[in-house]
């Protein structure tokens, strides 16, 4: 399994960016526009095939239901989580056979800063608060970890949930292997190595 990246979703970009390079010293560059999807981002590579993704609400774009959510945060979290696959027809099928729908495929692009469009294919952001991932392949596209600012690099991930047992058949079926420990809330739990030495987010 390789983590192709962790969405931290927050009410507003700027803010977000600041709070990040604060707490662990590396700054987020501008990712560009999901044009139609109401939203923008800003990127830190955690390794060489492996990024952050913050995503907050575009105020340039009309508010849709993503967007209402996401100004509805009181403060930037861990929202989400992507696997990287080659054939990523061939894990959606695998993932059906072992009793867990991750849903249709559909196309993706974003508008970067500099005016390049990156393509990707996906599975649509999966259920259970994030804490099951979708799937993602890139194909050709240059992948955004390649030019996102380096220095920050992922160690570990795991899940938390109230209820584990619920997960695990999912996360199986993904071929998605991290521990899922007992907690009242559910929250993604990512262990981060950088120039402030190691820091947890959350």
């Amino acid at each position: 399994m390789l983590v192709d990246h962790l969405i931290y979703a927050a009410p507003d970009l700027p803010a977000a960016v600041a709070e990040v390079e604060e707490r662990f010293g590396v700054r987020p560059q501008s990712g560009g526009k999901h044009l139609g999807a109401g939203t923008h981002n800003a990127l830190l590579a955690l390794g060489p095939r492996t990024y952050l993704e913050i995503l907050a609400p575009d105020p340039e774009q009309p508010v849709r239901p993503e967007t209402r959510r996401l100004q509805g945060l009181t403060h930037g979290r861990l929202a989400g989580w992507a696997i990287a696959c080659d054939d990523i027809d061939g894990a959606v099928a695998r993932a059906r056979r072992h009793g867990y729908d991750p849903g249709e495929v559909i196309d993706g692009q974003r508008t970067g800063s500099t005016g390049t469009v990156l393509w990707w294919r996906a599975t649509l952001l999966a259920p259970r608060d994030g804490m099951v991932p979708f799937l993602i392949c890139w194909g050709d596209t240059e992948h955004p970890a390649s030019t996102a600012p380096a220095g920050l690099l992922l160690e570990f991930l795991h899940i938390e949930h109230p209820d584990p047992p619920s997960l695990v058949p999912l996360l199986t079926a993904l071929s998605a292997h991290v521990d899922v420990k007992p907690a009242m809330t559910p929250a993604l739990v990512a262990r981060l190595n950088g120039p402030h030495g190691v820091t947890v987010l959350r």
